[in-house]
């Protein structure tokens, strides 16, 4: 059976904003950016589309080679499709290997700029639940912590699907998404709790929420207000003492003053020389707000999170952090990892091993939402 990339998306109006009706089947996750070149390995029958006039441009068994770009295109197999938009459909689901990972559903190979990659792989929803499962936790956790998991994950792919269904993707593989690596990521027990969950999605007034979450909040999670433009009561943030067990409760850092300096100016903060880094307020959860940092050039005001963003964030690992000036190094204590917005995962996990239920745990991260299966 062919598999040919489509998304039904059809929506009522209802007061309180918008609904799905039909759930979209498939979601388009960019798995690869900005590559100049990478492998290609299908087993089988496969396919290659130009999805700009819809016509089959080449057709083959078995493929073993790299794909890189040329003036006109893309450059596959020694093949030169006219074509900047290709899609790889293969007779088999799960026989495209892409530098190394499997990956299940249609490849895309978008060309950008001069010789740049974009890959898509369009899979369907239930499939690329099943892709994100192991990154995002453990395959031993209890099972219901497993479910609230695939539950967050469907309904965040769901809004994201609704938000984006105008640019190249849907959402990306990693961090700044949820971290996504095919079929060679799928475990049996998460598959199982995304079986399990088949369906199941958060849902505020009767719409679908960006449902957000993070490793460890450090005992109070974060108002995603005060974060991205969002205010939505079920993000408002709620104490937790679920998490305090975590072994990403307690994080350290050393950095020094001149590699600090140094990433804030090439994010062009004028600065030169740092002298002090100086806490300006905290919020109701106890994160940070924004800093102050002294330097040659006089003080300047980042934004914490902006400042977690540029340092990177396994770095400072969250918002929520002491800093001191010891010489030449800055010293960062914190607790908690991740934005704190949403599901804290090592508070669900605490939950759940306290014989709690996925949809017992999910009322308690998101207040006022209600569990539906589509």
């Amino acid at each position: 059976m062919i598999r040919i990339f489509k998304i039904v998306v059809v929506s009522i109006l209802i007061t309180a904003g918008f609904a799905f009706a039909d759930t979209p089947r498939y979601v388009r996750v960019a798995i690869i950016q900005d590559a100049p070149s990478l492998s290609l390995k299908i087993k089988g029958f496969f396919r290659v589309k130009d999805l700009k006039s819809d016509k089959i441009v080449y057709r083959a068994k078995s493929i073993n080679t790299t794909v890189t770009t040329y003036k006109n295109g893309i450059i596959l197999g020694g093949v030169k499709p006219n074509s900047e938009n290709l899609l790889i459909e293969s007779d088999d689901p799960e026989a495209i290997i892409i530098n190394g990972r499997m990956f299940r559903g249609n490849i895309q190979f978008i060309r950008k700029g001069e010789n740049k990659i974009l890959v898509v792989n369009h899979i369907e929803l239930q499939d690329y639940i099943k892709g994100i499962m192991y990154h995002e936790t453990s395959h031993y956790w209890p099972m219901e912590a497993l479910k609230a998991q695939a539950i967050v994950s469907r309904t965040y792919a769901l809004y994201q699907i609704q938000e984006n269904r105008l640019n190249d993707f849907d959402v990306t593989s990693d961090i700044y998404s949820q971290v996504y690596g095919g079929q060679t990521s799928e475990r049996f027990r998460t598959t199982r709790a995304v079986d399990e969950t088949d369906g199941k999605v958060l849902f505020y007034k009767g719409k679908i929420i960006p449902a957000y979450f993070h490793a460890t909040c450090g005992g109070h999670t974060e108002d995603a207000a005060l974060l991205w433009n969002l205010d939505l009561a079920p993000l408002k943030g709620v104490a937790c003492a679920y998490c305090r067990e975590s072994p990403h409760f307690n994080w350290h850092y050393d950095l020094t003053l001149k590699e600090i300096g140094k990433k804030l100016s090439d994010a062009g903060f004028k600065i030169k020389n740092i002298s002090n880094i100086n806490i300006e307020g905290r919020d109701k959860s106890g994160r940070i707000t924004n800093l102050l940092i002294m330097s040659e050039g006089g003080e300047v005001k980042v934004p914490a999170k902006d400042f977690r963003g540029i340092l990177g964030p396994n770095i400072i690992r969250s918002t929520n952090f002491s800093v001191a000036i010891s010489g030449k190094d800055a010293v960062f204590e914190g607790i908690g990892w991740g934005h704190g917005v949403g599901l804290c995962q090592w508070g669900a996990y605490f939950m759940a091993k306290d014989d709690q239920s996925a949809e017992q745990i999910l009322k308690y991260y998101y207040p006022g939402t209600n569990v539906k299966t589509l």
